[in-house]
């Protein structure tokens, strides 16, 4: 047995088998430490978060998410029961999958993907962990990726599902050409349930980008403190509609007056140093609301320790989920869906997919050396594609600018002749 409390054997078994570690890490640390030295999670620091690479020096991108979204799952799998590392593990992976320009790269590979099964993030999180993160292969000669435990690969995935079995248009967790790992994964799991470790590090995704997006907009200027009251109306629509459609207009308010009401809710910001301190007391007390919450609702449910994998589920009140919604809602009426950005938006989506079909064309030449392998043994035109989908995904927000303005050039002249 592991000596790992609430885990046991199974939790702990690697995709392809390794010899034995001298060293005295747990399973879970070993697989926290593979994902914090992976070339995928170092890409997240030139990944569009909400603000692109480069806009501001405050803002976050995507690596600084996750860290944050880590040290929150963390502490609160932690008070819960999870192994902490394990917890820790998923929140640094969940984004590895990430294209460049965000969810707005995923709207734009999705539509080039159609024909080989689509693109979602989260199953491409689990490729990249599972096959695309250069470091084990399985005995066979395929790629085993980073090759963590089935516990860690499962904490990672958010939605346990494959493309289409909850319906066209949700999300999903492994694309067909992986189904074989995804089974491994699940095997013993109920069946779209995902584990314990999964649900903290959902949570701590939430709970890290509405606070923090509502920081961020603060600091930048897009959102202002002061007039906030006069938005209250727009911002429960936008959360309605965008993040809990199934809750009342007048239970949204709710939740707005609430946090309105808070002695730390932020009333006016210029920029002082004594404004950005009291901005960083209502993150933080803000992040202690939600998850202190969901700590106690969960431990009045469920009264048997240690709580981990499929033992319990999180208990999120419903005036949580609630506040969370309306956050992420006075971010989005404010600084996502503005009107300055929908050009840029789509300028971003515009540019991915001709890279991508520039990509294709040229293929394999226009690859990098890893993706050509895989071009060369993918067994049909389905496949190939999804190579250039992996090889674009791979891709930071300025290095997908900067292969689309190459690939786009016209061709020089010829060696040799002169022009005149």
């Amino acid at each position: 047995m592991t000596d790992l409390v609430g885990y046991d054997n199974a939790d702990t078994e690697r995709w392809a088998d390794e010899p034995p570690k001298r060293w005295t890490r747990t399973a879970f640390e070993r697989d926290r430490a593979r994902i914090m030295h992976s070339s995928a999670l170092r890409r997240l620091a030139a990944k569009t978060q909400v603000h692109g690479p480069g806009a501001d020096d405050f803002v976050r991108n995507r690596l600084t998410h996750s860290l944050e979204v880590a040290q929150i799952g963390r502490e609160l799998g932690q008070t819960i029961g999870c192994d902490p590392d394990l917890v820790d593990a998923a929140c640094l992976a969940h984004d590895l999958g990430h294209p460049p320009f965000g969810h707005n790269g995923e709207v734009a590979l999705d539509e080039f993907a159609q024909m080989c099964g689509g693109f979602e993030g989260n199953a491409q999180t689990l490729r990249v962990l599972t096959r695309l993160e250069a470091k084990t292969f399985r005995p066979d000669g395929g790629p085993a990726g980073l090759n963590l435990t089935r516990a860690a690969l499962d904490a990672a995935m958010k939605y346990p599902w494959r493309r289409g079995e909850l319906g066209a248009g949700t999300k999903f967790g492994a694309y067909d050409d992986d189904l074989a790992v995804f089974g491994w994964v699940r095997a013993g799991a109920p069946e779209r349930q995902p584990c314990l470790e999964a649900q903290v590090m959902d949570l701590a995704d939430d709970v890290a980008y509405s606070v923090h997006d509502f920081e961020d907009g603060i600091q930048a200027g897009q959102i202002d403190p002061a007039r906030l009251g006069g938005e209250r109306d727009a911002v429960v629509a936008v959360a309605r509609s965008t993040y809990a459609p199934l809750v009342d207009d007048a239970t949204l308010l709710a939740a707005y007056e609430r946090l309105c009401s808070l002695a730390y809710w932020p009333v006016a910001h210029d920029g002082s140093r004594r404004a950005s301190a009291a901005l960083k007391t209502t993150t933080s007390q803000l992040i202690g609301r939600f998850c202190s919450a969901v700590e106690a609702a969960t431990h009045e449910r469920y009264t048997h320790e240690p709580l981990t994998r499929y033992s319990a589920s999180l208990v999120v009140p419903d005036a949580t989920r609630h506040e969370i919604a309306v956050l992420k809602g006075v971010s989005a009426h404010l600084v996502m869906f503005t009107a300055d950005r929908t050009d840029g938006l789509l300028a971003e989506r515009q540019l991915l997919g001709r890279l991508a079909e520039h990509l294709l064309e040229r293929a394999p030449g226009t690859l990098d050396p890893a993706f050509r392998d895989d071009w060369a043994e993918a067994p049909d035109d389905g496949a190939r594609r999804r190579v250039v989908v992996d090889q674009v995904a791979s891709l930071t927000d300025p290095s997908a600018v900067a292969l689309a303005r190459r690939l786009e050039e016209p061709p020089g002249p010829a060696p040799g002749r002169v022009q005149g």
